[in-house]
């Protein structure tokens, strides 16, 4: 029986559980968590798609299955039990992805004469045989770095959008743009998904479209060999003419001055004709040295965006899609562990996770948090020995504005006391793995949408006020310092 009796309680169950979570905070976990689509239903039971077995294992362990089920149970009055399906990989959602056209149905040979009216309507029957779109390989791209692979949270939104954007309409929406932050957060991986999807869905009129992605470093050799060989022409006439240009690492190019200049120029040509621009950097364009004012002012005339290190929420989400798209199994507690302790750096993230997937396929043996310990012990910070608590944060805001621990715990809202606590709860969001709920157990027991509301007060003065901007460096660097004694 595929009937969708229940499918007005699903919808309401999920849409309240969605609520709830995003009251606390939570939005990444549930998006990572309930990731079930509706299929059908019988009297007894509703079927749902998940990605794997291992999504749908890890769901039921962690008990977001029974919650769905306890919620359907309290709208309908029914005890209605979940089973599932694994969502078909040439579905019409995945055929609509970003980095692919939408895809037709390939017909055996065998049978290409026979059709059913009633079941094949006249889009269906026109398709042509075998037009299943291949995604084209650039052969300065990786086929693994494209959007669909790349998992967005808070911390890469806008990167992630912007990128995107820029993609659609290369040159004409966030040009130049500019992504910058530290090693291993996913740069690169968002500057090569532009050229992918470029490169896949090129703009009309563009088929033969020119990309060119490079690292400033090997940028600067090639036009230091073209000045030895004398083809520095050769060198102009290939990047100039580019549509897309894709530059990796520009502070590489720090007192470089005679390559600074090339690509100023270069720069110039390729913004006159519209074409495509994207840079990433290790830093803001303001720290630099030792890089000409003109070329810093076309590195940030465009869009320049900060990629921040990932929350936990979204180093777990990193390491499940990875595990689905090497089709492989890790126990929970182990993906927990190397989320946990692997904070800042998602190429170290991945790498950490093939290590352990690597060791069970050689040794064929079940991996366990104490083979993690080992495995991964010149990896992983150490949480225990050097965490900043929220405890040591509001001892050091305390002091600081010598007010008593109590008080900025408690519920006196003078001007002084509020303004500290405002203070400790941003640090505390912005220092620890806290949510928003867990630091209100920590103020008090305040709700936790007060919560947010101090840390989007002081996030907000952070755009206009730089002497709070120094307030909170100098405390983050007293609360690092007390944690050491």
């Amino acid at each position: 029986m595929s009937e969708q009796n229940y499918r007005a309680f699903w919808d309401e169950a999920l849409k309240q559980i969605h609520d709830e979570y995003k009251l606390k905070g939570l939005e990444s976990e549930f998006k990572l968590w309930f990731n079930m689509e509706y299929v059908e239903d019988t009297i007894e039971t509703i079927t749902v798609s998940v990605p794997s077995d291992f999504m749908w294992i890890s769901m039921v362990n962690k008990g977001y299955v029974n919650a769905v089920e306890s919620k359907i149970a309290e709208l309908s009055g029914q005890n209605i039990n979940l089973t599932y399906i694994l969502k078909k990989r040439n579905s019409q959602k995945e055929s609509e992805s970003i980095n692919s056209v939408p895809k037709t149905a390939t017909i055996d040979s065998e049978n290409s004469n026979i059709s059913n009216e009633n079941e094949i309507d006249s889009e269906k029957k026109s398709a042509p045989i075998n037009s299943v779109p291949t995604f084209k390989i650039h052969p300065q791209l990786s086929e693994d770095y494209t959007f669909e692979k790349f998992v967005k949270g808070e911390n890469s939104e806008f990167a992630y959008s912007a990128s995107l954007a820029a993609a659609k309409e290369p040159g004409r929406r966030f040009n130049p743009l500019l992504i910058y932050g530290g090693v291993g957060l996913g740069k690169t991986h968002l500057m090569q998904s532009i050229g992918n999807y470029i490169y896949n869905n090129p703009p009309e009129g563009k088929e033969n479209i020119k990309i060119c992605y490079i690292s400033a470093e090997n940028f600067l050799n090639e036009f230091t060999f073209s000045l030895r060989d004398g083809t520095s022409e050769k060198f102009k006439n290939k990047y100039r003419k580019l549509d897309v240009l894709l530059l990796d690492d520009i502070h590489f190019l720090e007192d470089k001055i005679q390559t600074q200049e090339e690509l100023f120029y270069t720069f110039e040509e390729l913004y006159r004709t519209h074409a495509q621009i994207v840079f990433t950097c290790d830093r803001p364009i303001s720290e630099l040295n030792g890089i000409e004012d003109r070329l810093k002012s076309r590195f940030s005339m465009g869009t320049t965006i900060d990629l921040q290190p990932p929350s936990y929420e979204i180093r777990k989400a990193i390491l499940l899609k990875k595990l689905e798209i090497k089709k492989k199994s890790v126990p929970e507690d182990v993906i927990d562990f190397i989320a946990k302790n692997i904070q800042s750096n998602v190429r170290e993230l991945g790498a950490c996770l093939d290590k352990m997937i690597g060791y069970a396929e050689l040794l064929q043996k079940n991996l366990t948090i104490d083979i993690a310990k080992k495995l991964l012990s010149d990896n992983i910070s150490k949480v225990s020995d050097g965490s900043i608590s929220i405890d040591t944060i509001q001892k050091v805001v305390a002091n600081h504005y010598n007010i008593s621990l109590s008080d900025i715990k408690g519920v006196k809202r003078n001007k002084k006391i509020a303004y500290s606590r405002h203070i400790a709860i941003y640090i505390a969001r912005i220092l620890t793995e806290s949510s928003f709920n867990e630091i209100a157990a920590e103020f008090g027991g305040k709700d936790h949408s007060t919560i947010m509301h101090s840390y989007n007060t002081i996030e907000l003065q952070l755009k206009t006020d730089e002497s709070l901007n120094s307030t909170i460096d100098l405390l983050i660097r007293e609360i690092k310092d007390y944690k050491k004694l």
